[in-house]
């Protein structure tokens, strides 16, 4: 079903016809159904049912120079939202401010307005859009300007749900940019490290963002480790790559571990809107705005694509003499199986190019250790598969390498987008054999537009 379609069938429903900009009826949440003893002395290890007391961070807070909302001037821009239009708190402003932000990108522009007003969002977007950003703000808002009347370890206000680990650490990283000037308790939970670790920090803080990967907040869920009862603000990014990666069962039980649609905010953010999509987004959002960013319009007017005509028998050592020219600074190559990414990166480095890999097959830890050597520069080489490769932020990427067109040819544009960001230019190169010839009409029905194939150029 297309998107346009899913949304009229959503304003057609008779509960949608409040204005688009009045706030969002939602009903209060019942504070009955779990007495807490207001100012209770923490004098065991756990009370309310089992749950931990509030227990503060015993992190040493640094003072902070002083700043004033001055010091950040942006002038108005025909087209432009700036954050100053958004009437958002000090602290934000000051964290976009230290990470050099002034507009709002078009997914922050158009969602941002409805999120900070309460309405629950479906968005379509992808992975370099802003789009973490734009849901982090409206999160980072209501926990700074609303305060509950007492607090518990385990409970955190907002919860984050990704599909992968590296873009769960990559949205946490990005809260933490965003909340540097505040006292705000971050937490991931992540399955494959540190489970004593996070487990010790939901027990004895409290906390008031979790992101997650399914998999692990179920265990601590399931465990009574963590409690999802007063999560005001559910966040579900990449909706698409939960369910190729089966974790929509998992996602059902956590949900219905938290208040009721009705009552808390929902963000849901897809690259695309298979039908399945679709019947979830309307599960679990309450009366939701929609905002759409066309893939087209993503990285690919930045970005210079190449489409190289070789033999399948002859790809890795093209690739290896491309990968040894002086104007390639950073890399990444995709591969569409994990056997395929671990045997190119092999045959990469025993023809003197130095490669690291990046795919579900290696530990986890290993992975978070390749990512920190490439971020770092110490090997410019990334070979990796799209899942793995999905949730990477990295600056200064200049060329994405196809090694395989993939089979999804979404996935085309998520790849490129790795480079090009930021107002920069990349270039990305496809290797088209025998085999991967079959695949270019369907990309071009995509794309909208005909692919041009071209020879090698000289040298290669």
């Amino acid at each position: 079903m297309p998107f346009g379609l899913f949304k009229r069938l959503l304003k057609d429903n008779p509960e949608s016809t409040q204005s688009p900009s009045a706030k969002p009826n939602k009903p209060k949440a019942n504070k009955a159904t779990k007495p807490k003893a207001a100012g209770a002395k923490a004098t065991s290890a756990k009370d309310n049912a089992g749950k931990p007391q509030s227990k503060k961070s015993n992190k040493p807070k640094k003072p902070l120079p002083k700043w004033d909302i001055n010091e950040f001037q942006v002038e108005p821009a025909e087209g432009k939202t700036r954050f100053h239009d958004l009437n958002l708190d000090d602290r934000i402003m000051r964290g976009i401010h230290n990470l050099g932000f002034q507009y709002c990108s078009p997914i922050q522009a158009e969602s941002l307005p409805l999120t900070l007003k309460g309405h629950d969002l479906v968005g379509k977007a992808q992975t370099g859009t802003g789009k973490t950003a734009a849901f982090l703000i409206t999160v980072l808002q209501k926990l700074l300007t609303t305060q509950p009347a007492e607090r518990f370890a385990s409970e955190p206000r907002a919860l984050i749900l990704a599909p992968t680990r590296e873009l769960a650490l990559q949205i946490a990283k990005d809260a933490d940019g965003l909340s540097k000037f505040t006292d705000l308790n971050i937490v991931t939970v992540l399955g494959g490290v540190d489970y004593d670790k996070q487990k010790q920090q939901l027990m004895s803080e409290v906390v008031d963002i979790v992101v997650a990967t399914p998999g692990r907040l179920l265990d601590y869920l399931q465990q009574k480790i963590v409690y999802l009862d007063q999560v005001e603000m559910l966040v579900i990014d990449e909706a698409d790559r939960m369910l190729d990666m089966g974790f929509i069962p998992d996602l059902k039980r956590i949900i219905r571990a938290t208040p009721e649609k009705q009552v808390r905010q929902t963000q849901l953010f897809s690259a695309t809107f298979p039908q399945d999509v679709m019947n979830l987004s309307s599960s679990w959002t309450y009366l939701p705005e929609q905002v759409v960013i066309e893939p087209e319009s993503v990285a690919t007017e930045t970005v210079q694509q190449h489409f190289y005509l070789v033999e399948e028998s002859e790809k890795v050592d093209i690739l290896a003499r491309y990968l040894k020219r002086d104007d390639i600074d950073k890399a990444i190559i995709f591969g569409n199986r994990r056997d395929t990414t671990r045997d190119l990166a092999d045959a990469l480095n025993k023809k003197g190019v130095k490669a690291l890999l990046l795919s579900g097959e290696v530990a986890q830890h290993k992975r978070l250790k390749t990512l920190d050597r490439f971020k770092s520069g110490e090997s410019r080489i990334l070979v990796a598969t799209d899942v793995a490769g999905r949730g990477i932020h990295v600056e200064g990427i200049t060329h994405v390498f196809n090694f395989n067109l993939p089979d999804d040819p979404e996935d085309y544009v998520h790849r490129i987008g790795r480079t090009g960001r930021a107002g920069t230019s990349g270039i990305a190169i496809s290797f088209i054999d025998e085999y991967e010839a079959y695949g270019l009409p369907e990309l071009e029905t995509y794309l909208g537009k005909k692919v041009v194939t071209e020879p090698l150029p000289e040298g290669v």
